[in-house]
């Protein structure tokens, strides 16, 4: 069995029915890892796994992701989710306000650890911030994020979501890792 340690039960879930459909069977670990300050999500992602394979001694993965607004000069990046709790979704619209340029890049990385050492995958996905809060499905900037070559945010179809997704990219890779592909 392979162990996804997140305090995330969205991306657990979200992994969870992907990895299936890889026939790669999961279960959730709650382990809170201390995340260190970094602008890198690949050295925040192999850092917690580090951490929680030192306590579990299982082979498991984490998953660091974010959202990088070009405009902000990539902010809120590795601070995404300490940013959502500070200011929300209504905060970061207030900061893009007067801003044209609306680029963003969802960046995820899972970081696979085992007896072997860590590995990781990252992933990214294209596109621009909405104007406003569209949708109320998935989570997180789900309802301000609008992929590149669609006019629907993450918020109003979650199907597109479970297509296009850094973490949906970065799940791929890992998959194919793990199947030997």
């Amino acid at each position: 069995m392979l162990h996804f340690v997140t305090t995330n039960k969205h991306k657990f879930q979200e992994s969870a029915l992907f990895l299936k459909k890889h026939s790669i069977p999961i279960d959730h670990i709650y382990l809170e890892c201390p995340e260190i300050r970094s602008d890198s999500f690949e050295e925040i992602a192999a850092n917690a796994a580090e951490y929680a394979y030192k306590r579990i001694k299982k082979p498991l993965f984490v998953e660091d992701s974010g959202l990088c607004i070009k405009a902000l000069q990539s902010f809120p990046g590795t601070f995404s989710s300490w940013t959502l709790k500070k200011i929300g979704l209504d905060g970061i619209l207030k900061l893009m306000k007067s801003i044209k340029n609306r680029e963003a890049e969802f960046i995820s990385v899972i970081a696979y650890c085992n007896e072997k050492g860590i590995k990781t995958f990252k992933a990214n996905c294209i596109g621009t911030i909405a104007v406003r809060l569209m949708g109320i499905k998935g989570f997180g900037y789900d309802p301000i994020f609008i992929p590149t070559g669609y006019t629907k945010t993450f918020g109003q179809d979650f199907k597109l979501k479970n297509k296009l997704s850094h973490r949906v990219k970065a799940l791929e890779k890992f998959a194919s890792y793990l199947n030997g592909d």
